[in-house]
C-alpha cells in the first residue's frame, strides 16, 4: 500500500490529479464558431443529499456583471486592457463585505458584415472558462464607424441568465468607441432595451473609448436612460498596468494552488469539469506573470471560491465536514484515488488541503504586498482616479451599496 500512495502523491503533485481530463483539451481551446456560449449547468450528484456549494451562495449577496464589449479593430488597445484586467476587476468586487457571489458574463459584438454581429458567454462563477474564451478575441471588422450597439445591448439584457433574486446587484458595462446604427430594420433600439433593463433590475453603465462626440453623445444618454454611469477613457484603456517584483511568484504559487483541485462525480458532471480544468491549463499557459497574480488573489478570496472550487472538488468537501468521505460512491471518485484503500484516501486528502491552506496564505501574504507596492506607484504618479480600474470600482461601489453590499477598501490592482 505504501508503494500506492507514494505513486499517487508524485502523481498528485506533478498532474493536479486531472488524469482523465487531457482529452478534452482541445474541446475548452477552441474558438466558439456559434454565436451563443453556454456552460454546462450541472445539477446536484446522487453522491449527497444536497449541495453544499449552492448552501453556501444563497446566504451570500450576489453579483452579476455582464461586459458589452466592442471587438472591432479599433478596439484593440481595451480589448488587451481586458484580458490582463479581468481578474482585478473581479477581486475588486470580491473586495466586498459581506464577501459576494461574483458571476460574469460577455457579449463581444460588432457589426452586420462583419464575422459575426455578438457572441455571448452568459452569466457563471466559472471566470477561468470565460477567460480562457475572451482569449480568443480579436479585434477586426468595423469601419464604418457606427456598429451593431443595439443587438449588443438587447442580448446582454435578453439573452443572459439574469437572477431573479431582488437583493442581487445586476449591473452592464458597455465598452466601445463607436456609437449604435440606429437605422438598422427589424431590430429593437436601446431606448426599449433600457426599459426592459430597469424592469429585470439591471443598471446600465457606458464605458467610451476614446473622445469620439457623436459616441460620447449616445453613451451618456444610454446612461442616462437607464440611471447608470457615463465615464470616458482613452483608446489604450487606461488600465493599470504595473508590473511588480511579487508576480512571478504568484504566478507560480497559482499553478501549485491549481494543483491541489480534486474534481469529482458522476461522469457527466467530471466531464463538464474537465473542460474547466482544460480553461484552466489555457489560461496558465498563455496568461502573463501580471494576470495570473491577479488570478491568484481573487482564488484565495472567500468570493473566488466558486471560480477555484466549481461544483465538486473534492479536497475542500472533506476538509470542510460537508460531506463524508465513506458517503462517496467510489466510482465518482477521481481515477487515481479509487486505487488507494479508505485511510489512504483520507490521508492523501488531508496532506493536500494542508498544503493548500499553506499555499492561500502565501498568495494573500505576496497579493497584500503587491497592492500596497502598485498604489504606491499610483500615488507617486498622481493618476489613480484616471484609471478604468478605479473608474469601475467607483461606479460598483456607489451602485452596490443601494443592494447592501459595501466596499471600504480601494480597487485591487
Amino acid at each position: 500500500m505504501k508503494s500506492k500512495l507514494f505513486a499517487f502523491t508524485l502523481f498528485a503533485a506533478t498532474a493536479g490529479v486531472v488524469a482523465f481530463y487531457p482529452t478534452l483539451q482541445n474541446l475548452a481551446i477552441a474558438k466558439p464558431a456559434v454565436n451563443q456560449i453556454t456552460y454546462p449547468v450541472t445539477t446536484t450528484d446522487p453522491i449527497t443529499t444536497t449541495n453544499p456549494i449552492a448552501t453556501i451562495n444563497e446566504k451570500r449577496a450576489k453579483i452579476e456583471v455582464v461586459f458589452a464589449l466592442d471587438t472591432t479593430s479599433s478596439m484593440s488597445g481595451l480589448i488587451q486592457a481586458a484580458k490582463e484586467n479581468i481578474w482585478s476587476i473581479a477581486s475588486t468586487m470580491a473586495s466586498a463585505q459581506p464577501a459576494p457571489e461574483i458571476k460574469m458574463g460577455l457579449v463581444a459584438f460588432r457589426d452586420r458584415g462583419d464575422s459575426y454581429i455578438t457572441r455571448v458567454i452568459d452569466l457563471s462563477p466559472d471566470l477561468d472558462s470565460m477567460y480562457a474564451t475572451l482569449m480568443d478575441f480579436q479585434a477586426e471588422g468595423g469601419g464604418d464607424g457606427p456598429e451593431s450597439v443595439n443587438q449588443a445591448l438587447f442580448d446582454a439584457v435578453h439573452k443572459i441568465s439574469w437572477s431573479q433574486d431582488k437583493d442581487s446587484y445586476r449591473v452592464i458595462f458597455l465598452v466601445g468607441d463607436a456609437p449604435p446604427h440606429m437605422d438598422y430594420q427589424n431590430e429593437q433600439q436601446y431606448p426599449q432595451t433600457l426599459k426592459d433593463a430597469l424592469t429585470k433590475g439591471i443598471v446600465v453603465n457606458t464605458i467610451q473609448a476614446g473622445d469620439d462626440p457623436f459616441t460620447q453623445t449616445e453613451w451618456r444618454r444610454i446612461a442616462q436612460l437607464n440611471q447608470g454611469s457615463f465615464f470616458q477613457v482613452e483608446q489604450s484603456g487606461q488600465a493599470v498596468a504595473v508590473a511588480t517584483p511579487f508576480d512571478e511568484q504568484l504566478a507560480s504559487l497559482s499553478r501549485e494552488m491549481d494543483k491541489t483541485r480534486m474534481f469529482y462525480g458522476t461522469e457527466e458532471k467530471r466531464k463538464a469539469l474537465a473542460a474547466k480544468s482544460a480553461a484552466t491549463d489555457k489560461l496558465n499557459a498563455v496568461s502573463s506573470d501580471a494576470a495570473l497574480a491577479k488570478r491568484a488573489a481573487f482564488n484565495a478570496s472567500a468570493a473566488g471560491e466558486g471560480n477555484f472550487l466549481a461544483e465538486s472538488e473534492l479536497v475542500d468537501d472533506i476538509s470542510s465536514g460537508r460531506v463524508d468521505l465513506d458517503s462517496i460512491a467510489p466510482a465518482t471518485l477521481p481515477a487515481p484515488l479509487q486505487a488507494l484503500e479508505k485511510d489512504e484516501q483520507a490521508k492523501v486528502i488531508k496532506e493536500t488541503a494542508e498544503k493548500r491552506d499553506a499555499l492561500r496564505t502565501q498568495i494573500a501574504e505576496l497579493s497584500r504586498q503587491r497592492q500596497e507596492f502598485i498604489e504606491q506607484k499610483l500615488k507617486d504618479s498622481g493618476a489613480e482616479e484616471e484609471t478604468l480600474d478605479y473608474k469601475i470600482y467607483s461606479t460598483v461601489k456607489a451602485q452596490a451599496a443601494e443592494k447592501g453590499i459595501q466596499y471600504e477598501s480601494a480597487p485591487a490592482y
